[in-house]
């Protein structure tokens, strides 16, 4: 639990982001930020923006505010968050502090997107999910493409993929542990009056379509 007392004892945080192509690195990263807090806020930044700054998004706006609505850990979504997270932002939704990964995020002229929060002192950093970016998703795609244009269609021949995001030096991987399914898992055991239903699929680069299926 955070330091920071909080309005009435509630302690909210914010979080934001492009959430673009949302993998689990993102919601490592929500689930992080919830556990300093009591109530998570997450505002998502326009295509407009994300295309001024980093290039057009993949998945569009509606998309992507479907998309971080249906991480658990999300209790209030704002939509056209600004680029840059300023204080007049945290106070507007009586938000704490901000909380981001340990990576730096820019402008398109090349200052920290956190500067104002963390100068006053009201920024966090969780650890960043190692070896996961949309960066690195879109370049396992690329890779993918090539190796079907050259006509291999023995998925055992292919190599394997060690893309590498900007911002970090590992390489593409998730140890799948006991800790790690309890840390992302309820813990709950189903009642007698539930009714328990199976999904099955391969749930490869998640989309809102998926997200519908499950709902």
């Amino acid at each position: 639990m955070s330091e920071v007392n909080g309005r009435n004892g509630v302690v909210r945080v914010w979080c934001d982001g492009c959430y673009d192509m949302v993998h689990f690195g993102h919601a490592n990263n929500l689930r992080q930020a919830k556990a300093l807090g009591d109530y998570l806020v997450v505002g998502v930044h326009t295509d407009e923006e994300i295309t001024q700054h980093k290039g057009p998004p993949v998945f569009t706006s509606q998309e992507r505010y479907k998309m971080v609505r249906g991480i658990k850990w999300v209790d209030e979504v704002v939509e056209g968050a600004p680029y840059v997270t300023t204080l007049e932002t945290l106070d507007a939704y009586d938000c704490d502090f901000c909380v981001h990964g340990d990576d730096i995020t820019l402008t398109a002229d090349g200052i920290d997107t956190y500067h104002l929060v963390k100068k006053a002192d009201r920024y966090k950093e969780v650890k960043r999910t190692a070896g996961v970016s949309t960066t690195d998703l879109v370049g396992r795609m690329l890779s993918m493409t090539s190796q079907s244009n050259m006509g291999d269609s023995d998925m055992t021949s292919r190599p394997q993929y060690k893309a590498r995001s900007p911002y970090t030096t590992c390489s593409s991987q998730f140890l799948l542990t006991t800790q790690k399914i309890l840390e992302f898992s309820e813990g709950r055991q189903p009642k007698p009056s539930d009714r328990i239903v199976y999904v099955d699929g391969a749930f490869d680069l998640f989309h809102p379509g998926h997200l519908g299926h499950l709902s």
